[in-house]
Protein backbone atom coordinates (compact mmCIF):
# COMPACT_ATOMS: atom_id res chain seq x y z
CA UNK A 1 0.00 0.00 0.00
CA UNK A 2 2.85 2.34 0.85
CA UNK A 3 4.44 1.53 -2.52
CA UNK A 4 1.23 2.51 -4.32
CA UNK A 5 1.02 5.76 -2.36
CA UNK A 6 4.67 6.52 -3.02
CA UNK A 7 4.20 5.77 -6.72
CA UNK A 8 1.21 8.10 -6.95
CA UNK A 9 3.09 10.81 -5.08
CA UNK A 10 5.98 10.49 -7.52
CA UNK A 11 3.53 10.64 -10.44
CA UNK A 12 1.98 13.82 -9.00
CA UNK A 13 5.40 15.41 -8.57
CA UNK A 14 6.28 14.74 -12.21
CA UNK A 15 2.91 16.00 -13.41
CA UNK A 16 3.01 19.18 -11.32
CA UNK A 17 6.49 19.90 -12.61
CA UNK A 18 5.25 20.17 -16.19
CA UNK A 19 1.71 21.32 -15.46
CA UNK A 20 2.33 25.00 -16.35
CA UNK A 21 3.53 23.95 -19.81
CA UNK A 22 0.55 21.63 -20.29
CA UNK A 23 -1.83 24.44 -19.38
CA UNK A 24 0.06 26.79 -21.69
CA UNK A 25 -0.40 24.39 -24.60
CA UNK A 26 -4.08 23.75 -23.86
CA UNK A 27 -4.89 27.42 -23.34
CA UNK A 28 -3.23 28.52 -26.58
CA UNK A 29 -5.09 25.78 -28.42
CA UNK A 30 -8.53 26.46 -26.92
CA UNK A 31 -8.33 30.17 -25.96
CA UNK A 32 -10.34 29.33 -22.85
CA UNK A 33 -8.79 29.03 -19.40
CA UNK A 34 -11.76 27.06 -18.08
CA UNK A 35 -11.60 24.53 -20.93
CA UNK A 36 -7.82 24.31 -20.61
CA UNK A 37 -8.09 23.56 -16.88
CA UNK A 38 -10.61 20.79 -17.56
CA UNK A 39 -8.39 19.33 -20.23
CA UNK A 40 -5.27 19.35 -18.02
CA UNK A 41 -7.30 17.54 -15.35
CA UNK A 42 -8.15 14.88 -17.93
CA UNK A 43 -4.44 14.56 -18.73
CA UNK A 44 -3.77 13.97 -15.01
CA UNK A 45 -6.39 11.19 -14.96
CA UNK A 46 -4.74 9.54 -17.95
CA UNK A 47 -1.29 9.92 -16.39
CA UNK A 48 -2.49 8.08 -13.29
CA UNK A 49 -3.79 5.23 -15.44
CA UNK A 50 -0.71 5.05 -17.70
CA UNK A 51 2.02 2.43 -17.47
CA UNK A 52 4.45 5.06 -16.22
CA UNK A 53 7.36 2.63 -15.85
CA UNK A 54 7.51 2.40 -19.64
CA UNK A 55 7.48 6.16 -20.24
CA UNK A 56 11.03 7.34 -20.97
CA UNK A 57 10.24 11.05 -21.20
CA UNK A 58 7.23 12.00 -19.03
CA UNK A 59 7.27 15.64 -20.15
CA UNK A 60 7.07 14.68 -23.83
CA UNK A 61 4.46 12.01 -23.10
CA UNK A 62 2.22 14.43 -21.21
CA UNK A 63 2.63 17.19 -23.80
CA UNK A 64 1.61 14.72 -26.50
CA UNK A 65 -1.56 13.72 -24.63
CA UNK A 66 -2.36 17.40 -23.99
CA UNK A 67 -1.91 18.37 -27.62
CA UNK A 68 -3.96 15.49 -29.00
CA UNK A 69 -6.79 16.08 -26.54
CA UNK A 70 -6.65 19.80 -27.37
CA UNK A 71 -7.04 19.09 -31.10
CA UNK A 72 -10.18 17.04 -30.40
CA UNK A 73 -11.52 19.61 -27.95
CA UNK A 74 -10.92 22.43 -30.43
CA UNK A 75 -13.00 20.67 -33.07
CA UNK A 76 -15.90 20.34 -30.62
CA UNK A 77 -15.48 23.93 -29.40
CA UNK A 78 -15.76 25.29 -32.92
CA UNK A 79 -19.05 23.46 -33.41
CA UNK A 80 -20.39 25.04 -30.18
CA UNK A 81 -19.19 28.50 -31.21
CA UNK A 82 -21.34 28.34 -34.34
CA UNK A 83 -24.36 29.06 -32.10
CA UNK A 84 -22.64 31.89 -30.21
CA UNK A 85 -24.59 35.17 -30.37
CA UNK A 86 -22.40 37.95 -31.73
CA UNK A 87 -18.59 38.02 -32.00
CA UNK A 88 -16.69 35.34 -30.08
CA UNK A 89 -13.50 36.46 -28.35
CA UNK A 90 -10.87 34.46 -26.44
CA UNK A 91 -11.16 34.27 -22.66
CA UNK A 92 -8.41 36.44 -21.15
CA UNK A 93 -6.11 35.21 -18.40
CA UNK A 94 -4.44 37.27 -15.71
CA UNK A 95 -0.78 36.81 -16.62
CA UNK A 96 0.29 38.91 -13.64
CA UNK A 97 -1.23 36.26 -11.38
CA UNK A 98 -0.03 33.37 -13.55
CA UNK A 99 3.44 34.36 -14.79
CA UNK A 100 4.21 30.76 -15.82
CA UNK A 101 1.83 31.07 -18.77
CA UNK A 102 4.18 33.33 -20.69
CA UNK A 103 7.40 32.46 -18.91
CA UNK A 104 8.93 30.26 -21.60
CA UNK A 105 7.97 32.31 -24.62
CA UNK A 106 5.21 34.88 -24.93
CA UNK A 107 4.27 33.98 -28.50
CA UNK A 108 0.73 32.92 -29.40
CA UNK A 109 -0.59 34.40 -26.17
CA UNK A 110 -1.92 37.90 -26.87
CA UNK A 111 -5.69 38.04 -27.40
CA UNK A 112 -5.23 39.39 -30.92
CA UNK A 113 -2.97 36.42 -31.76
CA UNK A 114 -5.41 33.91 -30.26
CA UNK A 115 -8.17 35.47 -32.34
CA UNK A 116 -6.07 35.15 -35.48
CA UNK A 117 -5.35 31.51 -34.68
CA UNK A 118 -9.04 30.78 -35.07
CA UNK A 119 -8.32 30.88 -38.83
CA UNK A 120 -5.96 27.90 -38.55
CA UNK A 121 -6.90 24.25 -38.82
CA UNK A 122 -6.49 22.33 -35.53
CA UNK A 123 -3.35 20.66 -36.93
CA UNK A 124 -1.85 23.97 -38.05
CA UNK A 125 -2.64 25.51 -34.69
CA UNK A 126 -1.03 22.67 -32.76
CA UNK A 127 2.13 22.75 -34.88
CA UNK A 128 2.31 26.53 -34.63
CA UNK A 129 1.83 26.59 -30.85
CA UNK A 130 4.43 23.90 -30.21
CA UNK A 131 6.95 25.53 -32.52
CA UNK A 132 6.41 29.23 -31.86
CA UNK A 133 5.41 29.23 -28.19
CA UNK A 134 7.50 26.32 -26.92
CA UNK A 135 10.27 25.98 -29.51
CA UNK A 136 9.74 22.26 -30.02
CA UNK A 137 12.00 20.72 -32.71
CA UNK A 138 10.15 19.71 -35.86
CA UNK A 139 10.98 16.06 -35.26
CA UNK A 140 9.37 16.17 -31.82
CA UNK A 141 6.25 17.90 -33.17
CA UNK A 142 6.04 15.18 -35.80
CA UNK A 143 5.93 12.59 -33.03
CA UNK A 144 3.23 14.50 -31.17
CA UNK A 145 1.05 14.86 -34.26
CA UNK A 146 1.88 11.42 -35.66
CA UNK A 147 2.98 13.03 -38.92
CA UNK A 148 6.15 13.25 -40.99
CA UNK A 149 8.62 16.00 -40.27
CA UNK A 150 8.05 17.37 -43.78
CA UNK A 151 4.30 17.56 -43.13
CA UNK A 152 4.90 19.39 -39.86
CA UNK A 153 7.13 21.94 -41.58
CA UNK A 154 4.31 22.59 -44.05
CA UNK A 155 1.79 23.01 -41.23
CA UNK A 156 4.01 25.54 -39.46
CA UNK A 157 4.73 27.37 -42.71
CA UNK A 158 1.03 27.67 -43.58
CA UNK A 159 0.20 28.80 -40.05
CA UNK A 160 2.91 31.47 -40.12
CA UNK A 161 1.57 32.80 -43.43
CA UNK A 162 -1.98 32.99 -42.08
CA UNK A 163 -0.75 34.75 -38.94
CA UNK A 164 1.51 37.16 -40.83
CA UNK A 165 -1.32 38.03 -43.20
CA UNK A 166 -3.41 39.35 -40.34
CA UNK A 167 -0.71 41.01 -38.23
CA UNK A 168 1.28 44.21 -38.45
CA UNK A 169 4.17 45.58 -36.46
CA UNK A 170 3.07 45.96 -32.85
CA UNK A 171 4.02 48.48 -30.17
CA UNK A 172 5.68 47.14 -27.05
CA UNK A 173 3.72 46.57 -23.84
CA UNK A 174 4.27 50.15 -22.66
CA UNK A 175 3.07 51.54 -26.00
CA UNK A 176 -0.04 49.38 -25.93
CA UNK A 177 -0.84 50.55 -22.40
CA UNK A 178 -0.51 54.21 -23.42
CA UNK A 179 -2.90 53.71 -26.31
CA UNK A 180 -5.45 51.85 -24.18
CA UNK A 181 -5.29 54.48 -21.44
CA UNK A 182 -5.82 57.26 -23.99
CA UNK A 183 -8.66 55.35 -25.65
CA UNK A 184 -10.50 54.75 -22.37
CA UNK A 185 -10.17 58.44 -21.46
CA UNK A 186 -11.47 59.54 -24.87
CA UNK A 187 -14.31 57.01 -24.80
CA UNK A 188 -15.30 58.11 -21.32
CA UNK A 189 -15.45 61.77 -22.30
CA UNK A 190 -17.04 61.07 -25.68
CA UNK A 191 -14.21 62.93 -27.46
CA UNK A 192 -14.96 62.02 -31.07
CA UNK A 193 -11.90 63.80 -32.50
CA UNK A 194 -9.50 62.11 -30.07
CA UNK A 195 -11.09 58.70 -30.64
CA UNK A 196 -10.62 59.01 -34.41
CA UNK A 197 -7.03 60.17 -33.90
CA UNK A 198 -6.19 57.07 -31.89
CA UNK A 199 -7.74 54.60 -34.34
CA UNK A 200 -6.23 53.08 -37.46
CA UNK A 201 -8.31 53.70 -40.58
CA UNK A 202 -9.53 50.08 -40.70
CA UNK A 203 -10.04 49.71 -36.94
CA UNK A 204 -12.60 47.17 -35.74
CA UNK A 205 -14.50 46.98 -32.45
CA UNK A 206 -15.60 43.52 -31.34
CA UNK A 207 -17.96 43.15 -28.38
CA UNK A 208 -18.38 39.68 -26.87
CA UNK A 209 -21.61 39.50 -24.89
CA UNK A 210 -23.15 36.24 -26.16
CA UNK A 211 -26.51 37.93 -26.56
CA UNK A 212 -26.31 40.31 -23.59
CA UNK A 213 -28.64 43.33 -23.77
CA UNK A 214 -27.16 46.56 -25.22
CA UNK A 215 -24.02 44.81 -26.47
CA UNK A 216 -23.21 45.17 -30.17
CA UNK A 217 -23.82 41.85 -31.93
CA UNK A 218 -21.90 42.74 -35.07
CA UNK A 219 -18.36 44.09 -35.54
CA UNK A 220 -18.12 47.87 -35.89
CA UNK A 221 -15.65 48.58 -38.70
CA UNK A 222 -13.75 51.70 -39.72
CA UNK A 223 -12.24 54.49 -37.61
CA UNK A 224 -15.15 56.88 -38.08
CA UNK A 225 -17.80 54.28 -37.19
CA UNK A 226 -15.88 52.95 -34.19
CA UNK A 227 -15.31 56.49 -32.89
CA UNK A 228 -19.00 57.39 -33.33
CA UNK A 229 -20.06 54.17 -31.59
CA UNK A 230 -18.03 54.90 -28.45
CA UNK A 231 -18.89 58.60 -28.47
CA UNK A 232 -22.59 57.73 -28.73
CA UNK A 233 -22.61 55.54 -25.60
CA UNK A 234 -20.43 57.87 -23.50
CA UNK A 235 -23.37 59.67 -21.87
CA UNK A 236 -24.93 56.56 -20.36
CA UNK A 237 -22.38 53.77 -20.27
CA UNK A 238 -19.64 55.32 -18.12
CA UNK A 239 -21.89 56.60 -15.33
CA UNK A 240 -20.74 55.00 -12.08
CA UNK A 241 -17.98 53.01 -13.80
CA UNK A 242 -14.60 52.61 -12.10
CA UNK A 243 -11.58 51.56 -14.15
CA UNK A 244 -8.89 49.21 -12.87
CA UNK A 245 -5.83 48.13 -14.84
CA UNK A 246 -4.88 44.48 -15.22
CA UNK A 247 -2.38 42.42 -17.21
CA UNK A 248 -4.25 40.09 -19.55
CA UNK A 249 -2.30 37.80 -21.87
CA UNK A 250 0.81 39.90 -21.47
CA UNK A 251 -0.88 43.20 -22.34
CA UNK A 252 -2.78 45.84 -20.36
CA UNK A 253 -6.55 45.54 -20.04
CA UNK A 254 -9.11 47.82 -18.44
CA UNK A 255 -11.39 46.11 -15.93
CA UNK A 256 -14.62 48.13 -15.80
CA UNK A 257 -16.58 47.92 -12.56
CA UNK A 258 -20.01 49.33 -11.78
CA UNK A 259 -21.16 49.34 -8.13
CA UNK A 260 -18.17 47.18 -7.29
CA UNK A 261 -19.09 44.38 -9.70
CA UNK A 262 -17.19 43.73 -12.91
CA UNK A 263 -19.23 44.79 -15.90
CA UNK A 264 -16.69 44.09 -18.63
CA UNK A 265 -13.05 43.99 -19.68
CA UNK A 266 -11.66 46.08 -22.51
CA UNK A 267 -8.32 45.96 -24.28
CA UNK A 268 -6.83 47.05 -27.59
CA UNK A 269 -4.32 45.81 -30.09
CA UNK A 270 -2.46 48.31 -32.21
CA UNK A 271 -0.04 48.80 -35.08
CA UNK A 272 2.08 51.71 -36.25
CA UNK A 273 -1.12 53.18 -37.75
CA UNK A 274 -2.91 53.24 -34.38
CA UNK A 275 -5.43 51.04 -32.58
CA UNK A 276 -6.65 48.42 -35.03
CA UNK A 277 -8.80 46.34 -32.68
CA UNK A 278 -10.90 47.18 -29.65
CA UNK A 279 -11.78 43.95 -27.84
CA UNK A 280 -14.61 44.31 -25.35
CA UNK A 281 -15.59 41.30 -23.23
CA UNK A 282 -18.94 41.52 -21.47
CA UNK A 283 -19.95 37.86 -21.12
CA UNK A 284 -19.42 37.04 -17.39
CA UNK A 285 -17.76 33.70 -18.12
CA UNK A 286 -15.08 35.55 -20.10
CA UNK A 287 -14.24 38.07 -17.36
CA UNK A 288 -14.09 35.73 -14.36
CA UNK A 289 -10.30 35.45 -14.16
CA UNK A 290 -9.79 39.22 -14.10
CA UNK A 291 -12.84 39.80 -11.89
CA UNK A 292 -11.29 37.64 -9.17
CA UNK A 293 -8.26 39.91 -8.80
Amino acid sequence: MDTEADDLEAAAAVFNGVRPRLFGIAYRMLASAAEAEDLVQEVWVRWQAADRARVRDPGAFLATITTRLSINALKSARVRRETYIGPWLPEPVDTAADPHLGAERGEALELAALLLMERLTPGERAAYVLREAFDYPYAQIAGVLDASEAAVRQLVSRARKHMAGGRRSRPDAAGQRRLLTAFVAAARSGDLVELERLLAADATSLSDGNGAVRVARSPVVGAARVAKFYAAIADWFWTGVDVEWATANGRTAAVLRRDGAVHSVMTVSASDEGIDQVLWLVAPEKTAALAAR
